[in-house]
């Protein structure tokens, strides 16, 4: 478990937010990896919790500190009399790197996910309600209103939602009445066309990302009645109805590097990546679901590796949960998967496949207990989420400077004179210079 991590809490006030009580110090984690202490656990085998495939928990923290951090320069200019010395608090709002969680209609008519969810998760994604058997189980009575309702609720909370998924290409997804015409391709055909049509056509602009036919390197169902061709016109069609949409390829065991499943090979994702852009589609993300047992970070950061250098493309895990009945285990395998995700720079994002019990597909893989309480792995999500925010405090320097590192996203600044204090936000973003910010020029908070 990471160690070290002290608790930092904020209060809001008239000005927005102030500490409160004695556990503000930086952790262990805030501070540069360079003076981390040296770890001695290694990569020796597929034993539970064993650290990233860069051989120790430092490797881990500086590929982190290289990845997602950059150097901030806050500028006060020629610093007069008035900011020598004056005391700085910079305060990390937002985490660009996003986590997400899937939702569904039972799960946010319970008070106790809603809250967690809303504290914990930046995205959203739909259980089953956007997917093609849910919304249309009769031929031609489509019904978007279980879609509706999670949006209006993803909405409210201000969570953007990935769209999973548009089709599902492995025959057991596919519901019967579609399967009772696939005989006829013109007919199959026809409702190909129209359900990609009537779905993108109303929701144009409100995902922003699709994954548009699910698990293809386990299910050939439309391709094996419609043709080859036939993923690649999903795509084209779904790019031309929703330009702005990032369109996704999703599966499974793929971050298994193909131990166990020799259909989920990162070769293999890799040439129908390919074999898809060759035929005009847009492909604009990899997406790793990583239902996990027993995983393996070397086996992990090298999947990624061959993905990236392969497709150039962003990776996200779009439906993560690591299964395994002991909490204490199950939390350190999920640190495994997390800090290998979040330490890759092909990875933008990582989605949850749920997080309580009783609303989880998976068995022993939640992270809250039926009754509202965090178990070890829910504490190892939250912990983890706390080293990646920063928090740092200071002085001007004799130069009119504060300079510090911090990770991607929005924050705020408290700037403490004897004539009083300031508060202005900024967002880090990626860039390999330092970002030189002049504090007269940022919004007020």
């Amino acid at each position: 478990m990471a160690g070290g991590i002290q608790e930092v809490v904020f209060d809001v006030n008239a000005i927005g937010w102030a500490p409160s009580g004695s556990g503000t110090a930086l952790s262990l984690h805030h501070a540069d990896p360079e003076i981390l202490p040296e770890a001695t656990a290694t990569v020796a085998g597929p034993s539970h919790g064993q650290p990233s495939g860069r051989d120790t928990v430092k490797g881990a923290a500086l590929g982190t500190g290289t990845v997602r951090k950059r150097d901030v320069v806050l500028s006060f200019g020629a610093a007069p009399c008035s900011l020598a010395g004056a005391s700085i608090h910079v305060v990390q709002l937002d985490n660009s790197f996003p986590f997400g969680c899937c939702i569904n209609g039972p799960a946010i008519q319970d008070p106790t996910f809603v809250d967690f969810f809303n504290k914990h998760f930046d995205w959203a994604v739909f259980e089953n309600e956007l997917k093609w058997y849910w919304t249309e189980p009769q031929r031609g009575r489509p019904n978007y209103g279980d879609l509706d309702r999670l949006l209006d609720f993803c909405d409210r909370a201000g969570k953007p939602v990935r769209g999973h998924c548009i089709f599902w290409a492995v025959d057991g997804a596919v519901q019967q009445w579609v399967k009772d015409i696939a005989h006829d391709r013109a007919q199959l055909m026809s409702a190909v066309l129209g359900h990609l049509r009537g779905l993108l056509t109303r929701y144009a602009g409100r995902f922003p990302q699709y994954d548009v036919n699910n698990e293809m390197l386990h299910g050939r169902f439309f391709r094996d009645r419609l043709g080859d061709d036939v993923a690649a016109l999903m795509f084209r069609e779904a790019a031309r109805l929703d330009p702005a949409a990032a369109l996704f390829v999703n599966d499974f065991n793929v971050q298994c590097g193909g131990g166990g499943d020799p259909y989920a090979t990162p070769e293999r994702y890799v040439e129908l990546v390919r074999d898809l852009q060759r035929r005009g589609a847009r492909v604009g993300g990899i997406g790793m679901e990583g239902h996990v047992t027993n995983p393996v970070g070397e086996v992990i950061c090298d999947v990624l590796d061959k993905l990236a250098a392969a497709t150039g493309l962003p990776v996200w895990f779009t439906e993560l949960d690591v299964c395994e009945p002991d909490e204490e285990l199950r939390a350190d395998d999920l640190e495994v998967v997390l800090r290998e995700a979040y330490a890759h720079p092909a990875v933008e994002g990582v989605v949850l496949w749920g997080f309580i019990q009783g609303h989880m597909w998976r068995p022993d893989a939640h992270l809250v207990n039926s009754d509202g309480t965090v178990n070890r792995a829910g504490q190892r999500f939250i912990d983890l989420r706390k080293e990646w925010t920063s928090e740092v405090r200071g002085l001007v320097d004799g130069n009119g400077q504060f300079k510090f590192r911090g990770f991607h996203g929005t924050y705020v600044v408290q700037v403490k004179t004897a004539k009083g204090k300031m508060l202005k936000t900024f967002t880090v973003d990626k860039g390999d210079a330092p970002l030189v910010l002049h504090m007269m020029d940022l919004t007020d908070h």
